[in-house]
């Protein structure tokens, strides 16, 4: 079986936190609230950074710890849903910081879900035999978005960064991919750039706000439905049963969807890998995030069979099953 092996991994959060405390001095809450509804008690906030720097700063280091020399790498795809331009392409960014011109370069937008979408694009390339080291970096600055008055969303979510460099092994791979755009209401952040054009109009006709919406409950529903079916799924096309799964990476959105998934399938939630208390939800880079930090942690060891699944706007899911 053609599969994938992380070769490096690494990440980047901002030195800013924010307490749950912190934000009582904005809106109505506590830390109780916060914690227990959603297990979050602090996240990183990028003060001064771009997505693009926290990006190259997880992938400058990601390259680093894989072992190769720059040049090595032969493409990079990068997930984020807050890039700091329209175009170009962040990872086209990446590449230029990095110094490694020819190599193809994209982006793309799956939100939350990014992650385990571009892991699946790069076993294609990999398989292929069009690629064989790919550098993957999810990248996030969600502060920017988030609507400061909504006492329900505004807690939920974090900046940071984290990158994998992948290579090509003969070992354990499966993905169950999907999305559902019925819900796309449900999570959403629209653009505005504030500039008609002068030719048609006299003013802006949207009433976009560019800040995050969110319908918790949909949400909610949804989540704790797909990411048992996209876990199952991975591993029936695996034909592994879930129980024999070493380590789950989910995504880190709020710690009741976690346990519930975990609880339909008959798994127990220490199998799950949770870090959302120190960084809240970080979108696609939640679950790199959460990888390096279980890699570092000695979580992870090799021939460890790991899957990582995600769900997000869109509504998008996927999970992925690799062996480390």
């Amino acid at each position: 079986m053609q599969g994938i092996k992380i070769l490096g991994s690494a990440s980047y959060c901002p030195e800013t936190v924010a307490t749950n405390d912190d934000f009582t001095k904005i809106i109505e809450t506590n830390d109780e609230w916060i914690t227990t509804r959603t297990g979050v008690r602090q996240r990183h906030i990028a003060v001064g950074e771009t997505t693009f720097t926290m990006g190259v700063n997880a992938a400058r280091k990601a390259v680093e710890a894989s072992g190769l020399a720059k040049e090595e790498i032969d493409m990079i795809i990068c997930s984020t849903v807050t890039p700091d331009s329209f175009f170009p392409s962040m990872s086209c960014v990446i590449q230029k910081e990095l110094d490694i011109p020819g190599c193809m370069a994209f982006d793309i937008s799956a939100a939350c879900s990014g992650f385990v979408y571009v892991l699946d694009i790069a076993q294609k390339y990999i398989a292929s035999g069009n690629a064989k080291h790919i550098l993957v970096v999810s990248a996030e600055k969600l502060s920017k978005l988030v609507d400061y008055t909504d006492r329900s969303s505004c807690i939920l979510f974090g900046d940071g960064a984290a990158a994998v460099v992948l290579g090509e092994s003969q070992t354990l791979f499966s993905s169950y991919m999907g999305a559902d755009g019925r819900g796309c209401d449900y999570l959403r952040a629209t653009c505005q750039t504030g500039i008609p054009c002068p030719l048609f109009e006299e003013e802006l006709l949207s009433d976009d706000t560019g800040k995050i919406f969110q319908n918790g409950k949909e949400v909610y529903k949804f989540a704790t439905s797909v990411m048992p079916k996209a876990i199952a799924e991975a591993a029936a096309r695996a034909d592994i049963d879930v129980n024999d799964i070493d380590i789950f990476i989910p995504h880190q959105a709020n710690i009741r969807i976690i346990k519930t998934a975990a609880s339909k399938l008959g798994i127990s939630d220490e199998k799950f890998y949770v870090n959302i208390e120190n960084y809240g939800n970080t979108s696609s880079a939640s679950i790199p995030i959460a990888l390096h930090e279980a890699i570092e942690n000695k979580k992870i060891k090799r021939g460890d069979k790991v899957l990582l699944v995600g769900f997000g706007a869109g509504l998008t899911y996927g999970a992925v099953l690799i062996e480390y």
